[in-house]
């Protein structure tokens, strides 16, 4: 899996747009910009804009670089057999990134956040999407659900994987429609839930799971 230039431009320049926004807006930004928000989409802290410059650094392009790196780090070579799985997951979590940085940017620009439910909408479809590519995972130590137990057995791996791909696409479908018919105090709570469920239980699974095949 070598870094080829040429494949990789249209994602370079995806990683590129919240930088050129941020520049675009700059000079219209005030010094002192909204940096957060809760979940009723009140600020409850200001920053200097120089703040914002981390957000499409920790975004976009350190989820990026990340997953250029990895294949080259990886001591099992297992990455490199997912294949176009591993540039699709790639692709899907950078755009995201990108795309969640611009919004964030804006809703600091414009000092408004109408509708927190937009970010745990767009979460929720990202939950859909990867729990698609979960039982394409190959054993590693970078992606996946990455536990003393998976690690050890290939099967505990691969059992725990699917499991954990129709958590994350059912967790994410009941999110992308709790945004649609919530108000947005349940929509945050029930976001927590699902969440922590998600993570939880495929971890679980490959202890009890990993157990029955030991005994």
């Amino acid at each position: 899996m070598k870094f080829k230039l040429t494949k990789e431009l249209p994602l370079m320049a995806i990683v590129s747009l919240p930088f050129i926004y941020l520049a675009y807006v700059w000079n219209d930004l005030p010094e002192r910009v909204p940096m957060h928000w809760n979940f009723k989409g009140e600020i409850d802290r200001y920053g200097d804009k120089t703040e914002l410059l981390i957000i499409p650094f920790l975004l976009p392009l350190l989820v990026y670089l990340i997953f250029i790196i990895v294949p080259y780090i990886d001591p099992k070579n297992k990455i490199k057999e997912m294949g176009s799985k591993y540039a699709n997951i790639k692709t899907i979590l950078t755009t995201f990134m990108s795309i969640l940085a611009i919004f964030l940017i804006y809703t600091s620009k414009n000092a408004t956040f109408y509708n927190p439910s937009f970010i745990f909408l767009f979460i929720g479809i990202m939950y859909v999407l990867v729990g698609n590519y979960f039982k394409t995972f190959k054993p590693n130590y970078f992606i996946g659900i990455r536990t003393p137990w998976t690690l050890e057995n290939e099967d505990v791996w691969k059992s725990t994987h699917e499991l954990a791909g129709k958590l994350w696409f059912s967790g994410g479908l009941i999110v992308v429609l709790a945004c649609v018919i919530l108000n947005k105090e349940l929509i945050f709570y029930l976001f927590i839930t699902i969440t922590i469920i998600i993570t939880l239980i495929p971890v679980i699974y490959s202890y009890f799971k990993f157990q029955s095949i030991a005994s």
